[in-house]
């Protein structure tokens, strides 16, 4: 809240939050759009937002203010509707939620999730001359709460879409689990022979140095025009705003909490990159779309919830294990140190995972290992130890990563028997598994 002296003087002069005020301090003059005081803020202190972006904030004490214009009222953003120009490509996006959708609340000081999918576009003209673009107002959920049944939603509302004629599909969402999404989408999509973007942005929209616009057009670019039928993320390649990069879905990771260029191919090279002009160069090999392809994509949405990521480290407890077996589980992943160990041949024979393990796989558990390294492999026969955990059935997943093993395996057992399951567990569907890895120069 802003002081009582600081809101008489608005009441006096009539002006009001979202109004584009000027202000002189010390020889500076600036315009900008008057904001609310946050919570956090100095009661003294006028926050002003800058034709930039940026937000600056002034001693109401040592400043001169007066109102140049009437402004929208705080908290609306303006909406459009794309321009539809002929022949242009029709793209369905499909808007979930998450920063991307999103913006600053100046009162806390957060960001919080209202923007509407017309809203966003509003600020990216530039897409009705790449596509003729049909928003659909899906869902609104951070990512971190998105459900596996959520995936589903979102998979048959693509999946229709496409086979509705749609060229191809952009999914707007949070970006903590993105990976998780992306991958469930490249289970669920069968015989696709579309492109289908996963994108987001780690800075909403009213922040100066937002990547959404550049996400969202590079994405557009690849939906529209690329010659790629697969799943996967497109997001910034750098900090810079030159170029994104596409990654398959399952190849995918988020590697920081804040950076624009958060997400990269792990195992792999990113399929493609794209930059704001539509030049896509294509860096690795990809499923090619298929002009004489004519069948209909098969949306298979089923998940089995009752699977489990857990991770082994020194001094766990292998108890753990019989918790989730209690439970029901009927899968579980295994986050292993290296080439996929766990605690075994303990002095405490009490601390070791083997008997633990055994005991799940014989209550019908299918259990998988994977790597906590992330890059690399796995690999069942190089140490006693691996032999001992391959030797009770634990299978052993290549070089998928923990995250997509344990979307893999939910699909599997929520649409296959056991049997099956455990067999195509270790088997490459859609690009989770290479017989020869590929490293992305971000570990370099």
């Amino acid at each position: 809240m802003y002081s009582e002296i600081i809101s008489k003087f608005f009441k006096e002069h009539n002006i009001t939050v979202g109004d584009i005020v000027k202000v002189d301090a010390k020889g500076i003059t600036e315009e900008g759009e008057l904001m609310p005081s946050t919570e956090a803020n100095d009661s003294g202190i006028i926050i002003v937002k800058l034709k930039s972006g940026y937000n600056i904030g002034i001693n109401f004490k040592e400043a001169k203010i007066s109102r140049v214009s009437r402004g929208k009222p705080y908290g609306e953003f303006p909406r459009a509707d794309l321009k539809y120009k002929e022949g242009l490509p029709k793209i369905k996006l499909v808007y979930t939620g998450g920063t991307i959708g999103s913006k600053v609340d100046y009162k806390t000081g957060g960001v919080y999730m209202l923007t509407k999918p017309e809203e966003l576009l509003y600020e990216i003209p530039e897409l009705s001359d790449i596509a003729h673009i049909r928003a659909c107002d899906f869902l609104h959920v951070a990512s971190e709460d998105m459900s596996t049944d959520d995936w589903g939603k979102i998979a048959k509302e693509v999946g229709d879409s496409l086979n509705d004629g749609f060229r191809g599909a952009i999914v707007t969402m949070g970006t903590d689990t993105m990976h998780y999404t992306v991958s469930a989408l490249s289970f669920m999509l069968e015989g696709l022979n579309s492109p289908v973007v996963v994108t987001g942005a780690q800075r909403s929209p009213d922040r100066g140095s937002s990547d959404a616009f550049l996400n969202l057009i590079c994405s557009a670019h690849i939906a529209a025009k690329s010659n790629i039928a697969e799943v996967g993320i497109c997001m910034h390649y750098s900090s810079n705003d030159d170029k994104c990069a596409f990654i398959r879905g399952t190849r995918a990771r988020k590697m920081h909490t804040s950076r624009r260029d958060a997400f990269r191919a792990v195992n792999s090279r990113p399929i493609a990159f794209v930059d704001s002009k539509g030049e896509i160069a294509y860096n690795s090999d990809y499923k090619k779309l298929s002009k004489n392809f004519r069948s209909k994509v098969k949306i298979v949405t089923g998940f089995e919830k009752k699977v489990a990521l857990i991770k082994a480290y020194p001094n766990s407890d292998p108890e753990i294990i019989d918790f989730y077996v209690g439970k029901g589980c009927r899968g579980l992943i295994i986050e292993g140190t290296g080439l996929g160990h766990t605690p075994a041949l303990t002095e405490n024979k009490n601390a070791s995972w083997l008997s633990y393990i055994k005991n799940a796989i014989d209550n019908g558990v299918v259990v998988g290992m994977t790597s906590q390294c992330l890059y690399g492999r796995v690999n069942g026969m190089v140490y006693r130890t691996l032999r001992l955990l391959s030797g009770l059935g634990v299978i052993y997943c290549e070089d998928m990563l923990p995250e997509v093993a344990y979307i893999k395996l939910g699909w599997l057992l929520g649409n296959y028997r056991k049997e099956k399951a455990a067999k195509l567990l270790a088997e490459n569907l859609a690009g989770e598994i290479s017989t020869r890895s590929e490293y992305d120069e971000f570990l370099a």
